[in-house]
């Protein structure tokens, strides 16, 4: 009971932050702060990811907290679904193209790098 306690507080910690960034980068033609955050989040999952599971430097108790909770909150994959199907529906598919290509390829970039930060012993 006490780790779904953490989990909670991580996840409303994240979403917090998640509000934070967002607010703070914008984006009004473009959602450059979900954006923004997947990135980060990204970035960040690798590195727990290596720090947690591949060289075990920080508790396997950890991982839900930070990996479910923070960053759970903290990425947005559900806004950027939503925001993707927005410029959809509106009749924009280019932007919906170059959202969801350049989301889906940098997240991917920011997890390899993530991993490659992480695996170089910080």
């Amino acid at each position: 009971m006490k780790s779904l306690l953490f989990i909670a507080i991580a996840g409303a910690l994240g979403a917090l932050a998640r509000y934070g960034v967002v607010n703070m980068v914008g984006g009004r033609y473009f959602p450059w702060g979900t954006l923004a955050v997947n990135v980060a989040g990204s970035l960040v999952m690798g590195i727990v990811y290596v720090l947690i599971v591949e060289r075990m430097l920080w508790s396997p108790d950890l991982k839900p907290v930070l990996m479910t909770g923070f960053l759970g909150a903290f990425t947005t994959f559900s806004a950027f679904s939503l925001e993707a199907w927005e410029f959809l529906d509106r009749g924009e598919p280019v932007h919906a193209l170059a959202y969801i290509a350049s989301s889906v390829l940098v997240c991917l970039l920011a997890v390899a790098a993530g991993v490659f930060i992480g695996r170089l012993g910080l």
